[in-house]
């Protein structure tokens, strides 16, 4: 019989013509980029569903029924090949069929017009079943975008409350990472996991200091310390002030004002030191006593802020009135450059951690700019007397004989390994825990000698009294990733099977490794594998045949990446980011640069970055958040009177040829995104993760940051879609079952349960925080605060100088 067709209204037409173009435009991208991705060795699917696609749109233009009919057996086969590919993966699945579901919606329910058009029944209510069907699952995938997925749920309740006992209240915050451990742990419980959601603000201060960047300039990144009723803060400009604990009133002010031209200007804390107090003796035997100190007659800076500054200073300055300790160094100031030798810039040679008090020794370490030139200040550690501020000894990591004094004239080795990051003293052994970066620069190695590759990228043990080696071990050999040990160790009583326990460190590193070593000496109390790994072919560069991988604690966000790991907003860049992944080498973890393209994931941003971890003793967890962001890698011979690098952040952030001075290479080095620019790797881009330390297993892993404050290209999403962000900061662990973490790309401080890793409160910032969250009780109130500076999320150009405590609502018992 024959068909009659019907008429079609022009709306209509126009309709299923513009439909169809858009589908024959993405099956053209499809197809082009798919055959790209073949030839490559990649997946054959983006070719045939852009074939698929192609036919569909053709099909609807020529307003055939067969245009829709194709269009849903493709996307049948798509869903079928994402299960087959990634699973029940949550967010790899939204990459892959969220688009083509609504795509699928929009088709089905154009069916009737295209069967109109042929001249068959419409059967318009059919179809429109079929699409509100696409459009109920497609919607209901959209709002659970807006749920938190942990990567790994708690199967049980991974701690107990134990109620802080009478007299165990700690009555200051007067470390960087709290007490002399290290690990940012209050045994407090005032706020707890039950109440946690009636925090509000008590208190905001601003600094009037307000950061000026989004990664290489000014930065606020500092941990507040409390002494007593008071709180102080420093600021990127190393300005030091005094606020009431109770108001946030300004005591006192002191302005420093540093500045290396804008580059790198940070201050990520303080120390403190009381000569009234009694200073612990070790007790470990064998140990080197701690040197008695006194202030001299008149003297009236008993109690100190001790800071180091960006323009390499260190300075002594009264807790109680503000002043430069007179009797410390020249009038308040040690000069640091003192023996370092020729710095062409000053950002080359910056201090940014806080110092650290061992015992009566002040011990300051030293950033040294990335990947600049071979020829570079040096790492030289050393140890100043506490309240004279005279050195007392010097740790020269690139000398064969590291403690021998300078004669007039010299200058400690150049370009050696430095400590940038903070370190961390254990007053039973009277020992400092030094993690070691590179020596410069940190992508070539061929003008290396033996003393930095013994310790380059390793955790070095010193006697805090005379600056003597105790020991070390080395995390990467010789590095060219630029996997410094980015943080100040955590010290723990690592807990055995028998019941007993062992004191022992913990450290992260930039590849995403834990890595737990006996405190006395040095050796992995978990497993440490060597593994084979390939090297390149940059001449005369000394390879490492191996590489240690601490298997036997989890590896945060390591995974070696494959091309189903690819992701996007859409099918579409995600299709990008697997021609890009495809088209670069890339052999895992220790993937090597070379003059090629090559991939290395997760990066010398992170793994695990300066902010450290936390620890909760009284239930053996530790806390750890890492960001999740792969860089790819080009040498290309350098250009002949190339402008070197400012110290700043160029060689990780696209902006072409850094030439790595004294060597035949330049780097090109940037992030490996989307078109869109969305990291090209699966969420989550950074976590919070809790390990038992009793099993050394991860008990939750949640993803940390939304992109309410961020999003592709740089514009604002304002839809909380909890992916994960890159994190950057330290986290808080307190006795009331909580865990605090501010440094997220969205404008949050948020806590979350330790038992189960459920977020149970947040609260709003004006700006994003990189800082770290610490917590107190006052001495005049009882009542506990927590306190976070925000100065601005890295990836935000929002910016800001706040303060900000939070506490329970009403007056607090004592």
């Amino acid at each position: 019989m024959q068909k009659n067709k019907q008429p079609q209204s022009t709306a209509a037409r126009v309709w299923l013509c513009i439909l169809g173009a858009v589908l024959a435009l993405a099956g053209l991208f499809f197809l082009v980029g798919g055959g790209k991705l073949i030839t490559l060795g990649g997946s054959w699917y983006f070719a045939l569903a852009g074939a698929a696609l192609l036919a569909s749109g053709v099909q609807f233009v020529r307003q055939r029924p067969a245009g829709a009919w194709i269009y849903l057996g493709a996307f049948a086969l798509t869903v079928a090949w994402a299960l087959w590919e990634v699973g029940l993966d949550y967010w790899s699945l939204i990459s892959r069929l969220l688009a083509l579901t609504f795509g699928a919606a929009v088709v089905a329910a154009s069916l009737p017009l295209l069967r109109k058009a042929a001249g068959q029944p419409a059967q318009t209510k059919a179809a429109l079943s079929l699409a509100g069907v696409f459009l109920v699952a497609g919607l209901a995938a959209f709002v659970s975008m807006f749920q938190i997925h942990p990567e790994v749920k708690a199967a049980s309740a991974a701690a107990t409350r134990k109620p802080v006992a009478q007299g165990e209240t700690p009555p200051n915050w007067d470390h960087y990472g709290n007490g002399y451990k290290n690990d940012r742990f209050a045994a407090l419980d005032q706020i707890n996991a039950d109440n946690v959601n009636q925090l509000e603000v008590a208190w905001t201060y601003r600094t009037g200091d307000v950061p000026k960047s989004t990664g290489a300039g000014a930065e606020d990144q500092t941990t507040p310390l409390q002494v007593g009723d008071k709180v102080f803060v420093c600021t990127p400009s190393n300005n030091v002030i005094a606020l009431d604990a109770d108001s946030g009133k300004e005591l006192w002010r002191h302005d420093v004002n540093a500045h290396v031209g804008g580059v790198w200007e940070r201050c990520r804390g303080l120390a403190y030191f009381d000569a009234n107090a009694q200073v612990a003796q070790p007790t470990v035997p064998g140990s080197t006593p701690v040197q008695a100190v006194a202030l001299p007659a008149g003297a009236s800076c008993e109690r100190r802020i001790l800071m180091n500054s960006i323009d390499a200073r260190l300075f002594a300055i009264n807790a109680d009135n503000g002043e430069l300790c007179a009797e410390f160094g020249d009038h308040g100031v040690v000069d640091l450059k003192q023996g370092i030798g020729n710095i062409p810039n000053p950002a080359y040679y910056t201090l940014t951690a806080a110092p650290t008090v061992a015992g009566t020794t002040v011990v300051i370490g030293g950033r040294v700019a990335d990947n600049v030139q071979v020829d570079m200040p040096g790492g030289v550690i050393r140890g100043f007397d506490v309240v004279t501020g005279a050195l007392r000894w010097a740790f020269d990591s690139g000398s064969s004989t590291p403690n021998a004094l300078l004669q007039p004239g010299e200058t400690y080795t150049r370009s050696s390994a430095n400590v940038w990051a903070g370190t961390t003293y254990d007053p039973s052994s009277n020992t400092v825990y030094l993690p070691m970066g590179s020596a410069s620069v940190d992508l070539y190695g061929a003008t290396r000698s033996p003393m930095d590759l013994k310790y380059g990228a390793s955790i070095l043990a010193l006697d805090a009294a005379t600056g003597k080696e105790k020991w070390v071990y080395q995390t990467v050999r010789n590095d060219l990733w630029d996997f410094d040990i980015p943080m100040a160790p955590t010290l723990i009583d690592f807990p055995r099977q028998d019941g007993t326990t062992t004191p022992a460190l913990v450290v992260g590193t930039k590849a995403g490794q834990i890595f737990v070593l006996d405190r006395h000496t040095g050796q992995p109390l978990t497993k440490v594998e060597e593994v084979a790994v390939k090297p390149g072919t940059i001449p005369n560069e000394k390879y490492a045949a191996t590489q240690p991988l601490s298997v036997g604690m989890p590896q945060i966000g390591t995974q070696t990446l494959t091309e189903a790991d690819m992701w996007g907003a859409t099918p579409l860049d995600q299709l990008m980011c697997r021609i890009k992944f495809k088209s670069m080498r890339y052999d895992g973890l220790f993937t090597v640069p070379d003059t090629d393209v090559s991939l290395s994931f997760p990066g010398s941003l992170g793994g695990m970055n300066w902010g450290g971890l936390s620890a909760d003793p009284t239930n053996h967890l530790l806390f750890v958040n890492d960001m999740r962001l792969g860089l790819w890698v080009k040498m290309v011979p350098q250009k002949q009177d190339a402008a070197l690098s400012d110290g700043g952040e160029a060689p990780n952030a696209g902006m072409g040829q850094v030439p790595l001075g004294g060597t035949p290479y330049a780097v090109v080095k940037d992030r490996f995104m989307s078109p869109l620019g969305i990291p090209c790797q699966k969420p989550p881009f950074g976590t919070l993760t809790a390990i038992d330390m009793k099993t050394q297993q991860v008990v939750w892993q949640v993803p940390v940051g939304t992109v309410q404050d961020q999003g592709p290209m740089g514009i604002k999403m304002r839809m909380p879609f909890p992916v994960g962000l890159p994190t950057l900061g330290g986290s808080l662990a307190t006795q009331g079952g909580l865990v605090f973490f501010a440094g997220t790309q969205d404008y949050y401080l948020r806590a979350w349960d330790t038992a189960t890793g459920k977020e149970v409160w947040k609260g709003r910032l004006p700006v994003g925080s990189q800082g770290g969250p610490m917590t107190y009780q006052s001495p005049k109130t009882g009542k506990q605060y927590v306190v976070i500076s925000a100065g601005g999320a890295r990836q935000s150009p929002d910016r800001g100088d706040y303060v900000i405590a939070y506490a329970l609502p009403g007056a607090a018992k004592k």
